[in-house]
């Protein structure tokens, strides 16, 4: 499972590839720099072979997409077989069974299992078209167009979904084509507490606070819809304190705006539970999924109540939102095999000693590194923040390139850049995982050495090492 080299990384023929890549794709899209990117040639498990013949080790779980590793016998066993038989059916006039498959399941595995009767969903094929259906839920269902959203959140980047994005880079550059409909306000960020709390007291200082701040803004322009990641990912792996989604739960319901949970990046098992807002039992009325819902096949939904939903007028033959390739049978079919794979009773105990293995490793290590400012996270989700003396950020761009460099995936994130994001899959054992932190531990005290204390960088491509 560790890393195999063969060559320096990137390798000749990954550095070929970039060069013919810089030349013919939007120089905006793959950072490409001398030690970035390799190029992937087949994964397994948690290890990933580039075309220069080197054997990785990805912590990232490609996005945290592929919690049960790649290759996955469920997820490739389903979507060879459905191939096989149809691959592209005609998905909002004449659907593939598999999409009303799929429909049925999310479903039980989401409204059904919190007791809150039957779910209704709108299939997409990426996470941000999961969050614009979700936001045309709320405008249809309530008559309103505002949304409030928190700061450091991450909901894509199609425009709808981008104007709700609490990570300014992302917006800046259009936002003169962006609508105006949308109110920001501070997540609970323990580490740079926006509300000086005494501890974690946000019960006492930041909960008021927040209430206050959404009836204000309900006041001024009624909300449709409140938008949060029950975790924040991107935005530096970010666990709000307990009691955080009860609020959010309560002030929807005074103002009746509609609770819209993201959890594109934290379902399925990422924080330890099938769904991240478990930890506090809150039902929210919209739910936004991908990512892990197929294991690798490029599909979305957007699940809410029943009754809720059916704010969408009856279908005439036109539909209002929907795409060519909408409920694909091949992504159905694979979301129906993880779906039952999730929903299988052993999953709970493998997610406890896998993520339990987790925090033992980077606790037990990276608490040592004095530029270790917090190690946070629960399940398969993990951030570490790196920080100087007096908490100024220290990037971890290189850090990530140095440990591709060394035969380790790693991303960068934070709304600073300096959150070293581990998303690991279930493949990686407890051997690995300590291996891993130690490995960590190295490039952090190599890092803070060569980085002068004043540096604040803001890098504007988290996941790039530049």
């Amino acid at each position: 499972m560790r890393p195999e080299l063969r060559t320096v990384i990137p390798g000749p023929e990954s550095r070929r590839l970039a060069a013919e890549l810089r030349r013919f794709e939007s120089r905006n899209v793959t950072c490409i720099t001398e030690g970035f990117p390799v190029f992937w040639e087949r994964a397994d498990g948690a290890s990933v072979w580039d075309v220069d013949g080197n054997r990785l080790l990805d912590l990232t779980s490609g996005f945290g997409v592929a919690t049960g590793g790649f290759n996955d016998v469920v997820f490739t066993k389903a979507a060879a077989e459905q191939t096989g038989r149809l691959y592209h059916a005609m998905g909002d006039v004449h659907p593939a069974a598999s999409k009303a498959d799929l429909c049925r399941l999310l479903s039980t595995a989401t409204f059904e299992r919190w007791g809150a009767g039957e779910g209704k969903s709108i299939l997409g094929n990426s996470g941000f078209e999961a969050i614009e259906a979700a936001l045309k839920t709320a405008c249809l269902a309530t008559g309103r167009r505002n949304v409030i959203a928190f700061e450091g959140g991450y909901h894509g980047l199609g425009f709808g979904a981008l104007t709700a994005t609490g990570l300014p880079p992302f917006a800046d550059p259009f936002r003169k084509m962006l609508a105006d409909f949308t109110t920001f306000l501070p997540y609970p960020y323990c580490f740079r507490c926006p509300w000086k709390c005494p501890g974690e007291h946000c019960e006492e200082t930041g909960w008021p606070s927040l209430r206050d701040a959404i009836g204000h803004a309900h006041a001024h322009q009624p909300i449709a819809a409140i938008l949060v990641e029950p975790a924040q990912g991107r935005g530096g792996d970010i666990f709000p304190p307990r009691g955080f989604l009860r609020m959010l739960r309560d002030a929807a319901d005074e103002i009746g705006a509609l609770l819209i949970f993201d959890e594109i990046l934290t379902g399925f098992w990422r924080t330890g539970a099938l769904f991240a807002c478990e930890a506090e039992a809150v039902v929210p009325d919209l739910i936004c999924l991908g990512k892990a819902l197929t294991g690798g096949f490029p599909l979305s939904a957007c699940v809410g109540r029943a009754g809720i939903m059916d704010a969408w007028p009856e279908s005439d033959g036109e539909a209002l939102h929907t795409s060519t390739f909408l409920g694909n049978p091949v992504g159905c079919a694979a979301g129906v095999a993880s779906l039952r794979r999730w929903l299988d009773p052993a999953m709970p105990g493998l997610v406890r000693t896998a993520g339990e293995a987790w925090e033992r490793a980077l606790h037990s290590v990276l608490p040592r590194c004095v530029s270790v400012g917090e190690v946070r996270g629960r399940g398969l989700m993990w951030g570490v923040e790196l920080t100087g003396p007096g908490r100024e950020p220290i990037p971890v761009g290189p850090i990530v390139e140095r440990a591709l460099a060394d035969g380790i995936i790693l991303l960068g994130g934070g709304r600073l850049g300096n959150v070293l994001s581990v998303s690991p899959s279930l493949a990686v054992d407890a051997a690995t995982a300590h291996w891993a932190a130690e490995q960590m531990a190295g490039w952090i005290r190599e890092q803070a050495a060569h980085c002068p204390p004043d540096q604040s960088p803001v890098d504007r491509d988290l996941a790039c090492p530049r």
